[in-house]
């Protein structure tokens, strides 16, 4: 039996709905990199971007847990001595909640030359209402089964 290499010109690109109100930042962040690489087809190949659109609405509904907001840190520098900025994470998601998604998310995918065409197919929205009905996405719900029940 031979091993399938996936080609460019053989991926098929599907469009994915996800509400960013449904789940943590990082259990989203996780299931929505996972959609981005294409790790769950079985035509993945690790060399080849094989993954697919998403489009996350609903971004200024977001939920942290813990302490998050208050305990983690953004730091920025300004390119001057001593520039170092910082902020908390409830600040940005006063300023902007589809930042901080995208941030993680960024975060999640490997660091390789195809992390900038994966985010490229990332689109945060913080209101309930995008652009992109023409391409008719596929609403999934990330909420596991099993956690519904428990409710």
């Amino acid at each position: 039996m031979k091993t399938y290499s996936a080609k460019p010109t053989e991926v098929v690109r599907k469009w994915y709905l996800v509400d960013a109100s449904q789940l943590p930042l990082g259990r989203l962040s996780t299931k929505v990199a996972t959609l981005l690489t294409g790790k769950g087809k079985p035509t993945y190949t690790n060399h080849i971007d094989c993954g697919d659109f998403v489009v996350i609405i609903n971004a200024s509904s977001l939920v942290v847990t813990g302490n998050k907001g208050k305990d983690k840190k953004y730091y920025r520098h300004t390119g001057y001595p001593g520039g170092i900025k910082e902020t908390w994470l409830d600040n940005e998601l006063e300023k902007n909640p589809a930042k901080v998604i995208e941030k993680s998310i960024r975060g999640m995918l490997s660091a390789n030359k195809l992390r900038a065409e994966r985010m490229k197919r990332l689109k945060v929205y913080n209101g309930s209402e995008h652009p992109h009905t023409g391409q008719q996405p596929e609403k999934i719900s990330l909420i596991n089964n099993k956690n519904k029940e428990k409710k």
